[in-house]
């Protein structure tokens, strides 16, 4: 499958110019980029809005079923892609047909429950305390002091964590995302979290999420429910902190959402929105299996070859996105949660847009002067090609009493 002149999928480009990078690939490659993971390991980058529409839609020729994979007996035990791309993963990534259904109800039914108001009041709350903890000092970092402590914290309350336990698990999840050297270990420290949690709810249920899943029916065991734990712990943590970061970052530097930082509450959505279009949190996600012989965007897959996501190349496709330097406004066809029956459960994207909103207000509200503390053009992006977010997002404002 490797063609001699496929893409790695790494370097300093997609910290620096993704939106460049993805146009220089789909100019080069079409819609359908051939492209290498880490030890040169090959697979298929779907950047096509119509490509990618057609993978997500077809659940049967493009397999969630990750045993399918046509590269596992090149693949060494300690691949620091294999919390993304794991084999026999007893989780909803991996589940397929109607069992993939019965799970997808269950967990959105753990989600659904959540009342609104008190989520709001999590969110608050937590926000609070972040800022309590930096107002007076005049100046913060709005990534590590802020966006990457508040997702989790919220989340983990959700769940039923004690909220001691919350800086841990910040950690683990970074290091299993970066993909780099710590990822098993992050993984790990996850699993075990969950596991604990999971056994002192079999022992006395609460009014949490982890107490409704286990409460479910439809007969999914413990490990199965561990699984699924951790993957909407990642899926809610990291995502929603980019969201956060990259909409701040947005409205602190471009003059059409400046209102925003004076009182108004209608551009924050509008920020919000703009970023999932253009500046997504999830770039790219991994993936889908080919199932048999097929031909994708002019291109010939091969059963068993794996089909990355490129959701930010698809949103940025020229035949969708005619004129690019036009706002979004409400339009939400954009590819950031998904599609098809592996998207994100409905109540997930609505917690997730509850944490990141209330996270941007409170500090608008709380830091009504705030202003960047550093050229917009110095700052900086993790270096992964999975999720895209800041390194650091310096702030200065007057310096206020905690409440």
């Amino acid at each position: 499958m490797t063609t001699p002149d496929a893409v790695p999928l790494s370097g300093p480009r997609f910290q620096t110019e993704p939106a460049r990078l993805y146009r220089e690939m789909r100019r080069d490659h079409g819609a359908v980029v051939p492209v290498l993971l880490d030890g040169d390991v090959p697979a298929w980058l779907v950047l096509g809005y119509r490509e990618l529409h057609q993978v997500t839609g077809d659940p049967v020729l493009f397999s969630r079923d990750s045993d399918l994979w046509n590269q596992w007996e090149n693949i060494p035990a300690d691949w620091p892609l294999l919390p993304m791309i794991g084999r026999k993963q007893p989780s909803i990534l991996y589940t397929v047909g109607e069992r993939h259904r019965e799970r997808a109800a269950m967990i959105s039914n753990a989600l659904e429950a959540v009342d609104p108001f008190e989520l709001r009041g999590h969110a608050e709350r937590f926000a609070d305390d972040l800022l309590d903890a930096l107002c007076a000092e005049g100046e913060a970092d709005l990534i590590a002091q802020y966006a990457m402590l508040l997702p989790v914290r919220v989340l983990a309350r959700l769940y039923g964590f004690p909220d001691e336990d919350g800086p841990g698990l910040v950690t683990a999840l970074n290091d299993m995302i970066d993909g780099r050297e710590r990822a098993l270990a992050g993984q790990a420290h996850l699993a075990s979290s969950m596991g604990r949690l999971l056994a002192d709810r079999r022992k006395e249920p609460a009014d949490d999420v982890v107490s409704r899943m286990l409460a479910d029916e439809s007969g999914f065991g413990d490990e199965e429910i561990m699984q699924d734990l951790m993957v909407m712990m990642a899926a809610g943590h990291q995502p929603t902190a980019d969201w956060i970061g990259n909409s701040l970052r947005l409205m602190l530097t471009d003059d059409r959402f400046a209102a925003s930082l004076f009182g108004g509450r209608h551009s924050v959505a509008e920020a919000m929105n703009e970023v999932l279009w253009e500046d997504t949190p999830t770039q790219n996600v991994a993936g889908r299996w080919a199932a048999r012989d097929t031909h994708l965007g002019g291109r010939r897959i091969k059963a068993g070859d794996l089909l990355l996501l490129g959701l930010q190349g698809a949103n940025s496709d020229p035949q969708v996105r005619t004129d690019a330097a036009a706002l979004t406004g409400g339009n939400n066809a954009h590819f950031s949660f998904g599609h098809g029956e592996h998207r994100c459960p409905f109540p997930a994207q609505e917690i997730a847009e509850v944490i990141a909103r209330t996270g941007i207000e409170v500090v608008l509200d709380r830091l009504p002067d705030i202003d960047l503390a550093v050229p917009a053009e110095s700052l900086t992006r993790r270096p992964s090609p999975w999720l895209r977010g800041l390194t650091t997002l310096p702030v200065r404002f007057t310096p206020v009493p905690a409440r």
